[in-house]
Parts: C-alpha cells; sequence; structure tokens
C-alpha cells in the first residue's frame, strides 16, 4: 500500500524527499497569505484617498481580512476530517486567488472589504492545514525543523510585506498589491496537486460542532471587532466597544462550557489544556504575539508620524526584525529538537523583551541606526521563540490530536495578535492626548502638526507605549518559565492513542 503523509512517522532524522516536496508545496501556498496581512498596511492613506473615505473606515480593508481568518481558523479540524487536508488545501487556496482578483478589481470600499473577507476566508484555513501536513509527515524526532519550515513565512512577512507594499504604492497602482498575487498562488496550486500526497481514507459519519461554531466564531469577531473600534478611537466606556467586547467574552465563556460538556467532536477540544506542555507553550506565544505584533506596528508608525518619513523607509525599518529572526531560525529547530525547547523560548522571549525596553529610550535626537540595530536583536530573539514553542505544542501530544492543538494555537496566535495591536493603538492615543492637551489622538492629526514642541511630544507618547510592549514581553517569560524539561525518552513516546 502506498505511503502517505498520515502513516506512521519515519524512524531517520534526515528529511526525506517526500517531506521537502510537501514543505515547498504549503509554503509557496502560505507565504503569500501572511505577506497579505502586511503589505497593505502602508497603503491604508493612498487606499482613502483614492476611495474618498474616512481612514477609520477604510481600516476595515486591515480588519476584515483580520476577522476572516479568525473566523475560518475554527473550522480547520473538522474540514479535515470530514473532506481532507489536500482537497481543502487546495480549496482554499483557490478562493484566496479568486479573492486576490476581485480585490485588485475593486470599485469601492464596500466591494474592497467585501473581497478581502473571501481572500480571509481562503487565506485562514492554508496556515493550520499546513502545519497538520507537515506535523503528521515529520514525527516527532524532525518537529523542531519542520516547525522551523513553516515559520518561513511569519519570518519574511515583516521583511518583505511593508517594502514590496511600499515600492507598489510609490511606482504601480495601489491594485498590483493584490493582482501579485495570483500568479505566485497558481504557481503553488500546481504544486499542490502534483506533490502533496494523497488524503488517506476519511471517518465516516463526521460532524461539524455547529452549536460551537455558532458561540466561537461570532465571539472572536466580537472582541476582535471592539478592540479595533477602540484602536480606531471609539471611547473605551462607549457602548461599541463595551457593547461588543463583552457580547464576545460573553459567547467565548460559553464555548468553553459547551466544549468541555461536549463529550464527542467539540469544535476545539479544551481538554488539551490539561497537558502542561501544551498549555504553558501556547499560552507563552499567545502573549509574546501581542507583544511582538503590537511591535511590528508600533514601529512602522513612529517612523512616519514622529519623524515624517515615507512609508518605504518605515517599511525598510521593519525589515531588520524579519533578517534577524531568519538568522536564529536557521538553527533554532535543530537545537529544539536535540536540546529540548524550554531554554531557547526563554532566551528568545528575554532578548526581545530587552529590544522592546530600548525602544522606551528613544528621543528627538535618537539615529536610525539605533533603531535598525536594536530592531534586528528583536528578530534575534523572534527566531528562538517560534519554531520551539509550536514544536512543544505536538511534541507531548498524541498525533490524534495533532489537527485540534494546530487550530487552537493558531486562534490564540491571531487573536492575541489582533489584542496586543488594539491594545497598542488605544495607549498610545491615550499618551498622544495626554502630551498634547487639546488633540484629539488622531495619528493624521497629530502628523499635520510638526512644530518641534509637538514632534518632542509624540516621540514621548511612543516612548511610553513601547514600556507596554517590553511588559507583555515580559509577561510571556511566566509560562515559558513553566515549561516541562523533556525526558530522557521523550523522542520514543508514543503518537497514537
Amino acid at each position: 500500500m502506498t505511503r502517505t503523509h498520515a502513516d506512521a512517522p519515519p524512524t531517520e532524522d534526515a528529511f526525506d524527499p517526500a517531506l521537502l516536496r510537501l514543505a515547498v508545496a504549503v509554503l509557496m501556498g502560505a507565504i503569500m497569505t501572511i505577506l497579505d496581512s502586511t503589505i497593505v498596511n502602508v497603503a491604508i492613506n493612498t487606499l482613502g484617498r483614492d476611495f474618498n473615505t474616512s481612514l477609520s473606515t477604510i481600516q476595515w480593508v486591515l480588519t476584515g481580512y483580520l476577522l476572516a481568518l479568525s473566523m475560518t481558523i475554527p473550522l480547520t479540524g473538522w474540514v479535515i476530517e470530514r473532506f481532507g487536508a489536500k482537497r481543502m488545501w487546495i480549496t482554499s487556496l483557490a478562493l484566496f486567488i479568486i479573492g486576490s482578483a476581485l480585490c485588485g478589481a475593486a470599485w469601492n470600499t464596500t466591494s474592497l472589504i467585501v473581497f478581502r473577507v473571501l481572500q480571509g476566508v481562503g487565506g485562514g484555513l492554508l496556515m493550520p492545514i499546513g502545519q497538520t501536513m507537515l506535523a503528521s509527515a515529520a514525527g516527532p524526532r524532525r518537529l523542531g525543523r519542520v516547525m522551523s519550515l513553516i515559520s518561513i513565512p511569519a519570518m519574511l512577512a515583516p521583511v518583505l510585506g511593508p517594502v514590496f507594499g511600499g515600492l507598489i504604492v510609490d511606482h504601480l497602482s495601489w491594485r498590483w498589491m493584490f493582482y501579485v498575487n495570483v500568479p505566485f498562488c497558481a504557481a503553488a496550486l500546481l504544486l499542490a496537486l502534483r506533490w502533496i500526497p494523497a488524503d488517506p481514507e476519511r471517518r465516516a459519519g463526521g460532524r461539524l460542532d455547529a452549536i460551537g461554531l455558532t458561540l466561537l466564531s461570532p465571539g472572536l469577531a466580537a472582541l476582535v471587532y471592539g478592540l479595533s473600534e477602540a484602536g480606531n478611537g471609539s471611547p473605551l466606556t462607549g457602548a461599541k466597544v463595551l457593547g461588543t467586547v463583552g457580547a464576545g467574552v460573553v459567547l467565548l465563556g460559553l464555548f468553553c462550557a459547551h466544549a468541555l460538556r461536549k463529550a464527542k467532536g467539540p469544535l476545539l477540544d479544551l481538554r488539551m489544556f490539561r497537558n502542561r506542555g501544551f498549555t504553558t507553550a501556547v499560552t507563552a506565544l499567545f502573549v509574546y504575539s501581542g507583544a511582538i505584533f503590537g511591535l511590528t506596528v508600533l514601529l512602522p508608525l513612529y517612523v512616519q508620524i514622529a519623524q515624517g518619513e515615507s512609508p518605504l523607509r518605515a517599511g525598510l525599518l521593519v525589515a531588520p526584525f524579519g533578517l534577524g529572526a531568519i538568522v536564529t531560525m536557521a538553527f533554532a529547530g535543530r537545537l529544539a529538537d536535540r536540546r529540548g525547547s524550554r531554554g531557547l523560548g526563554i532566551i528568545g522571549i528575554a532578548v526581545a523583551a530587552a529590544a522592546c525596553l530600548a525602544y522606551t529610550r528613544i528621543d528627538v535626537t535618537t539615529p536610525q541606526p539605533f533603531l535598525v540595530a536594536v530592531t534586528f536583536v528583536a528578530g534575534l530573539g523572534h527566531g528562538l521563540i517560534v519554531a520551539p514553542l509550536m514544536a512543544t505544542l505536538y511534541r507531548t501530544l498524541p498525533r490524534a490530536a495533532v489537527p485540534a492543538a494546530t487550530t487552537t494555537a493558531n486562534i490564540l496566535v491571531r487573536v492575541g495578535s489582533s489584542l496586543g495591536t488594539a491594545v497598542l493603538a488605544v495607549v498610545l492615543q491615550i499618551y498622544i492626548r495626554a502630551e498634547i492637551p487639546g488633540a484629539s489622538g488622531s495619528l493624521a492629526d497629530a502628523a499635520a502638526d510638526r512644530g518641534p514642541g509637538a514632534v518632542d511630544a509624540l516621540v514621548r507618547a511612543f516612548a511610553h507605549s513601547f514600556w507596554w510592549t517590553a511588559g507583555l514581553a515580559a509577561l510571556a517569560l511566566v509560562p515559558a518559565l513553566m515549561l516541562p524539561r523533556p525526558a530522557p525518552d521523550a523522542e520514543e513516546r508514543p503518537t497514537s492513542k
């Protein structure tokens, strides 16, 4: 019988050709979906001007994509069981291609937001399905290295996304930010058809947890929407923020109660949190993601608003973060396979937190080379975190739990990133109002005032905000310090129930 990616893991440590082909196909499909999370950031002002709409409205081009990603991730485990990983990978990639082409052809703000949601529906499933296929094919001996491979798109996004976005906006129409996805993802679709192994025989009678879906997806959507509205300037105590965030919290609480009571086939198996390795690793990733994603949002804003630089220059400042991550990621996975993830995770988080702390020392005389160096150091720490902690998620779980673990981890990382962005946006607005009496908190309004006193006040507001990124990153050390030490026979643990 032909061997598939879901069969027993190979005993050898080296990557076999089949695994390498699978990794290439997954990376080709996933990289553009992650780049689309950052490439549009530098074009928000251009889109608002072209469509003659407000900044708070056009920001839904970003928020709609994020909401769609968050809402589709919970379906991962069920669609893999019901339809098969390869079939759903190809379907999701096709949806992303169609959504990209429609975004490029959008005729107004509403159509662009709707098509971005379609993009997110397709893109939201690609990364967790790809992680599931790779984790199943690699086995426990090679998990660290294979998680390093799947982390490559996440490393490249902060390097290439803002830079490509700035180049396209400066030299071409913004529509090419979406059109460029079509040929690249079409090539990835051909590779997937040839290189992703056929799906094994699927379990008959799999059912979707409809109650869980109607609680979890709207709960996540309401939570992210409320936080994004707070970030856009709605009052924290207003009905829009409190009402939507409160509704999201209630729905998520009801989902947790439902999932714990449901004995068979919950949308997310919360019983996995009884596993110490899974719980500590996913908690560290959740908190750390909020800190580091918030940092990558604050940095371009600081360069554009406080220093008056172009979107391209702002994008170039973020690039050293990804470059530093690539440097340490190159050996982090192999080292995690040999020595365990705990030490690497702790060191990486400590380095990233120290870099965030250095940003609190900025003032109007801070040279850009200092910012570049600190950003590179933050990236060095980041590269030591993601692959080892993702490997820990899987290493202590049975093989049958891998799809559910992938889904849960991806949801929490995205929600953590959303929380970090929204919280830091609110914090920055509060500090701007405190430093510039009478200011509305709008970054666009703040940037319009280029007087010496106003610039000094803006820099102080950003410096105060960076304290929050440092604090969140340091908080991630708490669960990281609780990661279990690897057992001597960790590589021989059972991989099935």
